[in-house]
């Protein structure tokens, strides 16, 4: 279990309330600002997003724990057997095998493998899964995001609700200007609030999902090249040696451009369709 994001969540808060004082946290409490923030965040959120997707909240939380999902070095030992299963006796001796799999994706795979004869035609359908399968991530990845912009926004409109109902009710004739900086304190606390909620909660979920996310689109894409060479009759040697080197172009390519590579592999299929 990854819990790396909950502990620096919990490492920044305890931060900002030794930095605060404990003597002085009272100062940063206030119910109004907290429901303002968080509430609206939320409304927003739900505005702007169908149940059916804000329903899979608790499975984001899920994935973003599980440290070890996708393990490419069993998934490359896998497909190197069944390239050595597929030489001796067809790729038909794979159908018993292709049952066995719990990842509905390489399953798929080898299913295909199996039914497209077409090696062009197989690489089209899996990477149309991928580029699925991607969007499906962006568009859950991008909640957080928006949580993220969204935070800020209701702290200082917060922040302005204080500001309009202090300057209403100033009066200097009165007294009041013995109670303007209270009063100002407590209408920046929003703001604080928003801050706080998009950089530390907002912010680093979406980052942990987008990492498990780039995870998941290297380990499929192994299994793509992986099935495809199998379909050609590469040799199991070669096909180790081809899949390792993938892992480590892979980790050498910053998150960006790996993307960018994945992107311009999925256009490439997308002009092939439309020829």
């Amino acid at each position: 279990m990854d819990i790396s994001t909950i502990v620096g969540i919990v490492i920044g808060f305890v931060l900002m309330i030794w930095g605060i004082g404990l003597g002085s946290i009272g100062n940063f409490i206030d119910k109004q600002s907290a429901i303002i923030v968080i509430g609206g965040t939320m409304a927003a959120l739900i505005a702007s997003y169908p149940f059916s997707i804000l329903k899979q909240i608790p499975k984001h939380f899920k994935i973003m724990l599980d440290e070890k999902r996708f393990d490419p070095v069993t998934c490359i030992e896998t497909l190197v057997e069944y390239a050595d299963i597929a030489r001796k006796n067809g790729l038909l001796a794979l159908e018993d095998k292709a049952n066995e799999l719990t990842d509905p994706f390489f399953r798929f795979a080898v299913q295909s493998m199996m039914d497209f004869s077409d090696g062009d035609k197989l690489k089209a359908v899996l990477t149309e899964q991928l580029e699925n399968l991607a969007e499906r991530h962006e568009y859950s990845i991008g909640i957080y995001e928006r949580g993220s912009s969204l935070s800020p926004a209701f702290g200082m409109i917060g922040t302005l609700i204080g500001l309009i109902n202090m300057l209403k009710s100033l009066n200097l004739s009165d007294g009041g200007a013995s109670t303007l900086g209270e009063s100002m304190s407590i209408a920046l606390i929003t703001t604080f609030y928003g801050v706080v909620v998009a950089n530390l909660i907002f912010g680093s979920i979406a980052k942990k999902l987008s990492r498990r996310n780039d995870e998941e689109c290297r380990y499929k894409q192994i299994i793509l090249e992986g099935v495809l060479a199998i379909q050609s009759g590469e040799t199991p040697k070669f096909l180790r040696e081809k899949l390792y080197a993938l892992i480590e172009e892979k980790k050498k390519q910053p998150m960006s451009q790996t993307q960018a590579v994945q992107n311009e592999q999925v256009r490439g299929e997308r002009k092939k369709k439309a020829a």
